[in-house]
């Protein structure tokens, strides 16, 4: 009986070493499952990016300074009568399309740049000047009690052009400035930017206050200096240059004397009180 179990315990033995030495079946592919593992394997190559080896870096460089191009004439190099220079600043943006600051020797373009829509801010702001003094004056109105009638200087613009060179002389001789920078801070300190219009509405006609455009206040401030240089001179020992210089004068430096500064502060008053 115990040989017996002995016997049964020995063949059990062999039996589960027989099963460890015997190697493992590999599986059996199909056709299908080496297409399928090789679709798999090419999803695979296509879903994972290869490695890139590191780049190095480059120094950065170092970024420009801006350059701003400004449009240079062919007579970039003339003198106002040969003498000052048209390279001048002006302060005021809404003016700066309407100041022709072309070069010129002679401010005198004889009509050529009149003709048109808004054609006055192709002349010369210098030249605007001497036609704003050969004008007759305000007509039937009078300023400061008198009838300005430019001084003999209508329509003679030779005259009138000796007048504003004089004048320029002795604002540089006084200010040692440039008189077409002192002429432009002048322009831009006489320039009313309120006024006052009618409107008639229901029979009943009232002020509102409007805004000026930047064309109309270059007119008018031009149009205060040029009545204010022969409104100081009229019937007096003045000379018209001389006037047209301490109008110049006053005006660039807010001057409450300036008659141009008065006018336009006289406007805006009004135009404030009709808001």
């Amino acid at each position: 009986m115990a040989e017996g179990i002995v016997k049964e315990v020995a063949a059990v033995k062999e039996v589960a070493a027989s099963k460890e030495t015997v190697a493992p079946k590999a599986p059996v592919e199909t056709p299908k499952a080496k297409e399928h593992d090789a679709s798999k394997a090419k999803e695979h190559k296509a879903n994972t990016k290869p490695a890139m080896a590191p780049v190095a870096e480059a120094p950065k460089a170092e970024t420009p300074a801006p350059f701003y191009v400004k449009k240079k004439s062919q007579f970039s190099d003339c003198l106002l009568f040969n003498k000052w220079s048209f390279e001048v600043v002006v302060a005021d943006p809404s003016l700066v399309r309407y100041i022709n600051l072309e070069p010129t020797i002679i401010p005198h373009s004889f009509g050529r740049k009149s003709q048109g829509r808004f054609a006055k801010a192709n002349i010369n702001v210098v030249e605007r000047l001497i036609n704003k003094a050969m004008r007759s004056g305000q007509g039937k109105r009078k300023l400061s009690g008198k009838f300005i009638r430019g001084r003999g200087g209508c329509g003679k613009k030779m005259q009138t052009m000796q007048i504003v060179e004089k004048a320029f002389e002795i604002v540089e001789k006084q200010t040692k400035k440039n008189p077409i920078q002192v002429y432009i801070t002048a322009i831009e300190n006489a320039a009313p930017r309120e006024d006052v219009t009618r409107i008639k509405k229901g029979g009943v006609a009232y002020s509102v206050a409007v805004d000026v455009s930047p064309s109309k206040r270059l007119d008018e401030a031009i149009k205060n200096i040029a009545l204010a240089a022969f409104g100081n001179s009229f019937n007096k020992k003045l000379t018209a240059e001389q006037a047209l210089a301490d109008e110049l004068i006053a005006a660039a430096n807010y001057d409450a004397k300036s008659l141009a500064i008065k006018r336009k502060d006289e406007v805006e008053r009004i135009a404030k009180s009709s808001r």
